[in-house]
């Protein structure tokens, strides 16, 4: 394990990555935007229990097949991206709010989203993570650079800043969650509801196809 310096270095740098923009965030904020806070709440646990699965096999030395299989990396790159594709599509061709929507558990509410279950979009939020190989190379390549070189034990120190990554995650997932819950109650925001979801609908549809065109950043 580091030093407390590092350790809080680590710490502060896992917040940094985990306020970034992606495929991650954006699913907690449009399950936020849609279903209110506790959807993208959920959401966030989903993603982070997609990133245990990544921790675990990076410590058991699966994700390192992936990093330098390209059968391996291809494969799960295609289903990750076909997975982001999907959801975009859904977005899509998701229909307009009732008047007078807000992200609420109301009848109107309920009907208008066909909302999905808490376990699917739990389901949703691992599934966007643990499909996406790039997830699976950062733990790879970021962990490694905080556990000191006369670690004894370097498969237990990489598990355990693996899981001070995930738990500081979770305060972060759900600010994005609390946040974007907060804004969707806004009059402006709940009038162009339809066109956020045309608008995250494309920023999944373009992170797949990123995805599906991005090569190993291990390949040499």
């Amino acid at each position: 394990m580091p030093d407390a310096q590092h350790l809080l270095l680590f710490i502060a740098a896992g917040w940094l990555l985990n306020l970034t923009p992606g495929p991650d965030v954006l699913y907690i904020v449009t399950n936020s935007l849609r279903s209110g806070a506790k959807a993208g709440i959920v959401a966030g646990l989903g993603i982070t229990a997609g990133c245990f699965v990544h921790i675990f096999a990076a410590a058991l030395g699966v994700s390192a097949l992936i990093a330098t299989s390209a059968a391996a990396f291809t494969v799960l790159k295609y289903i990750g991206a076909g997975y982001l594709l999907w959801i975009g599509v859904k977005l899509l061709f998701a229909k307009a709010p009732p008047a007078g929507w807000a992200p609420v558990p109301t009848a109107d509410a309920e009907k208008w989203a066909r909302a999905p279950t808490l376990r699917a979009v739990f389901t949703g939020g691992f599934l966007t993570n643990v499909l996406n190989p790039k997830v699976a190379i950062f733990f790879l390549a970021f962990v490694p650079q905080f556990i000191a070189p006369d670690t004894d034990n370097k498969a237990l120190a990489f598990v355990l800043l693996g899981i001070i990554f995930n738990l500081n995650a979770i305060p972060v997932n759900s600010g994005w969650a609390l946040a974007a819950a907060w804004m969707a109650r806004r009059g402006a925001v709940q009038k162009g509801m339809h066109w956020l979801d045309r608008a995250a609908a494309c920023m999944f549809i373009g992170f797949g196809l990123k995805l599906a065109l991005s090569d190993n950043p291990t390949a040499r």
